[in-house]
């Protein structure tokens, strides 16, 4: 994976029918949805008075299954095996559409409406397997990709959905077309899912809450009791409360402030779709083949600052009326507003993928379903409010649309605060990703070599002032960094190395309170399965040289006797972070994008470790990397 990249995946069995069956549902989905709007509205089977009432009655009955079968689906998703429990629910579908099929040839609105709603209700039982799926199809490396590659499925399929349903739509006896559509994509969709690998049950012994209600509450407190997991998905939710809002102004936004026809309409709305997939297509080359919560905070300032450009680049724009969606690129001056259209999304694209990975590799593996069955509840919460939130703007406050959209790329601001805040992961990630990317290139070798689980002891040559940050950016699981208390409480470092749990440590000498409450501490995280990496030379290198390991890493492997990795860092003798030269700090940067390497080497079980053999083997691993 990390040689091919992401769409590598699409060559594999594993992925691949998963890929074409979700793309295909979200496909079928939007062109049933958006071809009974468009029969409601301009097909004559509903009096013309009817329509708005029909309209929002049909937006309702889509949502409203999300509410009621997600905590059931969750459950029925994490009890049955998965492979399995796709095709059935494809099945499903099949059969749905040929009944609404015979609804379109009946002109029936009635029936084609309580199939509508059966539609959502099979994409509800459908959202949690989907999604649970993947972490058991893919490695943590490809989980990343996997996930940018159905986000990128599902809002081309959307977009392609809505598309062809107008398609279908204005052919003569379009309501045949569609008809004779929806089945045979769901058909399509049937008979790519018999392909999907098995997936083993999480929890085949779990008893199964049929209560939607009841098992709604308990749905929602699983949810909570990861903190970074229910954040997450709080911040998906605003994703799509986010997306929900700017899709709904569309066509109001091209007719009142575009001069635009319904083919401008469908142009943003490509825009839009377009640029999900872009945003969620460049995670993986910006994360580096792992869930990378440094990119979240990116994702958040880019919707922001072109939500906010977005309302002054209308100003520019001269008004139309009929504007073909030709005539309208061949405008200059409509440029920069497709432009933020296009960005808006592709940084949401950037905030939300990591986020949906996260969830997947976070939560436990026996609710992980119902984990995701909340997330879309709590999506359908979110969606709903912005249709709330939007009359209240546009209706009773009368804004207009601009500032509508200026007043979601500023609450956009309040939310993204909120969210790091209370999770300072985020921010911490951001400005190690940051780190990362300017002033250095990391390439690690080995890492491999450090146990996926429990408790893990890492030994490193310490050169400057950022290593840990460099090492807890190259590694996916969270490591507590044992540090000089002198550089754990430096002005400017103390903030971040206190987010990133390191843990001060000084000579016995200095303060035998903090030396011996350093070594309880490293004892409790072991004990709870965390990594911890100390710099065993106890102080920055005077001149690029190993020094000698001092007798500490002896005693921690002696109360906890876990593996020990040995690892070198090289490439950062010269950094203005380095003693070379001067003290540390007090030179200017003369090296950006620095070639660094971090190579490890296999385990080692705690009775054959010792400080001497460990300096050798992080020596050897240095001469080897340089």
């Amino acid at each position: 994976m990390s040689q091919q990249g992401q769409f590598s995946l699409l060559n594999k069995r594993r992925f691949l029918p998963y890929f074409l069956t979700q793309a295909l549902g979200a496909f079928n989905d939007n062109l049933y949805k958006n071809a009974l709007l468009l029969l409601i509205a301009f097909g004559g089977i509903s009096a013309q008075s009817d329509s708005a009432l029909l309209t929002n009655l049909a937006a309702g009955l889509f949502i409203l299954p999300f509410f009621l079968f997600s905590p059931v689906a969750g459950q029925i998703a994490d009890k049955l095996e998965k492979s399995q429990l796709i095709r059935w629910v494809k099945g499903l579908e099949v059969i749905i559409m040929s009944l609404a099929a015979t609804a379109i040839f009946m002109g029936n609105i009635w029936m084609m409406m309580v199939l509508l709603f059966l539609m959502g209700m099979q994409s509800a039982i459908f959202g949690p397997v989907k999604f649970a799926l993947l972490p058991q199809q893919l490695n943590d490396e490809e989980l990343v990709g996997g996930n940018a590659l159905v986000e990128m499925g599902t809002f081309l399929a959307i977009l392609i959905g809505t598309i062809t349903a107008g398609i279908f739509f204005d052919f003569e006896q379009g309501q045949y077309w569609i008809a004779g559509g929806i089945v045979f994509f769901a058909i399509l969709g049937f008979l790519s899912s018999q392909f999907i690998p098995r997936a083993a049950a999480n929890d085949p012994h779990l008893k199964i809450n049929w209560n939607p209600f009841t098992e709604m509450v308990n749905t929602l407190g699983q949810a909570r009791e990861n903190r970074s997991v229910y954040l997450s998905i709080m911040a998906i939710s605003w994703f799509w409360f986010i997306g929900a809002s700017y899709l709904t102004q569309f066509p109001n936004f091209a007719r009142d402030y575009l001069g635009g026809s319904t083919q401008v309409v469908t142009l943003l709305l490509t825009l839009f779709s377009l640029g999900v997939a872009m945003g969620s297509l460049l995670c993986e080359k910006l994360s580096g083949h792992k869930i990378e919560l440094g990119i979240v905070p990116i994702g958040s300032i880019g919707m922001s600052i072109f939500g906010i450009d977005l309302y002054f680049s209308v100003s520019g724009i001269q008004v139309i009326d009929g504007m073909s969606a030709m005539a309208f690129i061949q405008q200059a001056e409509n440029w920069r507003l497709m432009f933020d259209i296009a960005m808006v999304s592709a940084f949401g694209g950037l905030f939300v993928v990591p986020l949906q990975a996260l969830i997947q590799h976070r939560s436990d593996d026996k609710n992980r379903a119902q984990i995701i069955a909340a997330n879309n509840m709590f999506n359908a919460i979110f969606m709903v409010a912005s249709a709330a939130i939007g009359i209240l703007a546009l209706v009773v406050i009368e804004l207009t649309i601009p500032e509508y959209f200026l007043v979601l790329a500023l609450m956009n601001i309040v939310v993204a605060l909120y969210v790091y805040s209370r999770v300072p992961e985020f921010v911490l990630r951001f400005f190690i990703w940051m780190l990362g990317h300017t002033l250095y290139r990391v390439q690690d070798k080995g890492l491999e070599n450090i146990p996926e689980t429990g408790p893990v002891v890492l030994v490193c040559n310490h050169v400057s002032f950022v290593d840990a940050m460099l090492i807890a950016g190259t590694y996916h699981r969270p490591i507590r960094f044992v540090m000089d208390r002198s550089i754990a409480e430096m002005t400017g470092l103390k903030t971040f190395f206190k987010i990133a749990k390191t843990i001060p440590i000084c000579s016995p000498k200095a303060n035998i309170d903090v030396y011996e409450n350093a070594f309880k501490r490293i004892k409790e995280e072991l004990e709870s399965g965390e990594i911890i990496c100390i710099f065993p030379e106890g102080k920055l290198t005077a001149d690029g040289e190993v020094d000698t390991f001092k007798s500490g890493i002896e005693r921690i492997l002696k109360e906890s006797p876990v593996p020990v990795v040995p690892m070198a860092l090289g490439g950062m003798w010269g950094s203005v972070f380095s003693h070379k030269d001067g003290h540390a700090l007090t030179k200017r940067p003369r090296r950006f994008w620095s070639k660094v390497t971090l190579t490890a080497a296999p385990f080692q079980s705690a009775d054959s470790a010792s400080a001497a053999s460990l300096e050798r083997d992080v020596k050897a691993l240095l001469r080897e990397s340089s």
